[in-house]
């Protein structure tokens, strides 16, 4: 037999780097310190496996591409493959979607076996939660021809509100705010089927691209058009109307985070600002709480708003460091925002 020596030297010289870096040591460090994590989480015998962002990010670029071929599919797609390329490019972006929504599915079914009773509803079963991640995808995906309608109107809206913008191809493919809303209109559609976790992932691949951070149970009208976009962040139960244009380091954000009895945060209450429709928000400016922003208003650059204003104001930073800060005039109820939400939102 034999011997490879310039191996077994390098082999050597490898075991001698590892021995110094102290690496076996940190393995066990930190060997000791996850399992004792998992211990605390009661996950000890099954550590969770989430769905994969580098999956996901494919699956995101495939189906941009199957909605806009010519622009964001292959450079030398001629006519007659065209169907075929979205066909295909579909097929594998959904299968491998499908993957990554067993491996959601399977993280909700454990957590829910772990639960208290006091954080689930007495009525709710497991069968009510989880469902066929292939009935899920396919869904998902007879959705798909609304999403690119909805994405035709983004793109319109930020060409007719950019002066700079010399085409429609050059917003699509050169645009982060439109980049960030592909995301957030598919992660939009997978959060409301269900997938809260799938769906966050994807507008956080937007957010760490374009630094725009738009929650996916946002809700967002028509031709919403994000200028420059950098520093943007629309939170959860915020409720967008049509043809809103916000411009970059805009905050539609919560002003208070109310806490249970027992001092926890309590998730998924209206928190969120309602933006009616045709309201222009200029670069900075924060707008905090359930407020509504009546329809036709503009808010200046850097306002810091707490308050809602009825329709057609124009809000200036001097008006609002001169007028008192009432923050329950003008204030909708949340009947009357669910039934803004129902009225903007496609339905799933």
């Amino acid at each position: 037999m034999k011997i490879n020596q310039h191996h077994l030297i390098e082999d050597a010289v490898a075991s001698a780097i590892t021995s110094d870096l102290g690496i076996s040591q940190i393995v066990t460090q930190l060997r000791n310190l996850r399992l004792s994590s998992l211990e605390m989480r009661k996950r000890r015998d099954k550590p969770p496996k989430l769905p994969s962002r580098k999956a996901l990010q494919g699956v995101v670029e495939g189906l941009a591409a199957a909605l806009f071929p010519n622009r964001l599919g292959l450079p030398d797609l001629k006519d007659e493959g065209i169907d075929y390329f979205v066909g295909h490019t579909l097929d594998v972006a959904l299968r491998e979607l499908i993957a990554q929504v067993k491996l959601e599915l399977n993280f909700v079914a454990d957590t829910y076996n772990q639960l208290s009773k006091n954080q689930l509803n007495q009525n709710q079963s497991l069968s009510d939660i989880i469902k066929s991640p292939i009935d899920i995808v396919r869904e998902f995906a007879k959705q798909l021809p609304t999403v690119r309608l909805l994405l035709d109107t983004d793109i319109k809206a930020a060409f007719e509100g950019d002066p700079a913008a010399r085409s429609v191809d050059e917003v699509l493919v050169c645009y982060p705010g439109i980049f960030a809303t592909i995301h957030y209109r598919l992660a939009h559609v997978l959060h409301g089927l269900g997938l809260p976790l799938i769906a966050r992932m994807m507008t956080e691949l937007a957010h760490s691209a374009t630094g725009i951070d738009i929650h996916p149970g946002a809700v967002i009208g028509e031709s919403f058009f994000i200028d420059h976009g950098t520093g943007v962040v629309i939170g959860e139960t915020a409720i967008i109307g049509k043809h809103v244009r916000i411009y970059q380091a805009v905050t539609l954000g919560a002003k208070r985070f109310p806490t249970d009895e027992d001092g926890h945060l309590i998730k998924g209450n209206a928190r969120h600002p309602i933006v009616e429709d045709d309201v222009v928000i200029y670069a900075g400016a924060t707008v905090l709480g359930r407020i509504t922003i009546g329809r036709g208003s503009s808010i200046g650059g850097n306002v810091w708003l707490t308050r809602s204003v009825p329709e057609g104001s124009n809000i200036t930073q001097a008006q609002t460091l001169a007028a008192p800060i009432d923050s329950s005039s003008h204030h909708k109820n949340s009947t009357e925002a669910g039934k803004q939400a129902s009225e903007i939102q496609p339905h799933h």
